[in-house]
């Protein structure tokens, strides 16, 4: 015999394993919020490229392993094979703070006379996504 007084505690269990991020959506073209949400996926690429461009340990407002660290190879005159490997480094280290993230894969460094192109595979829980990250003055 049920009585509707008594409490069956396995109504209220939630799956807490899965998580779905949200992050005001940019355009990464004009980095300018385009007043949407984004969600899953997106929301990751929407992290991972705030990070890319912001700079480690200057701003107080992130924590100390929030960015990247791509200024300390400002006017070394490194070899390009040093360079690739370096910021490939980076790169994985500055996008695996987030526990999302694994890691990074088929990462392709193209140097310009004035900036460097960083293309690569996003690994993360979530699905994999194509990333491009521009970084300047670094040659």
């Amino acid at each position: 015999m049920l009585y509707p007084f008594v409490y069956d505690e396995s109504e209220d269990e939630v799956d807490e394993s899965y998580y779905n991020p949200r992050e005001y959506e940019i355009d990464f073209e004009t980095g300018q919020l385009t007043g949407k949400i984004a969600e899953g996926i997106e929301a990751l690429k929407v992290w991972a490229w705030l990070a890319l461009q912001t700079a480690a340990e200057r701003y107080y407002i992130y924590s100390w392993d929030y960015g990247q660290e791509y200024e300390t190879m400002i006017g070394k005159g490194y070899t390009d094979a040093y360079m690739e490997a370096e910021l490939k480094r980076m790169t994985e280290e500055c996008l695996t703070v987030n526990p999302l993230i694994t890691g990074i894969d088929n990462f392709v460094y193209e140097r310009d006379s004035d900036h460097v192109t960083l293309s690569f595979l996003m690994l993360t829980e979530i699905g994999d996504e194509e990333m491009t990250a521009e970084v300047d003055n670094v040659v």
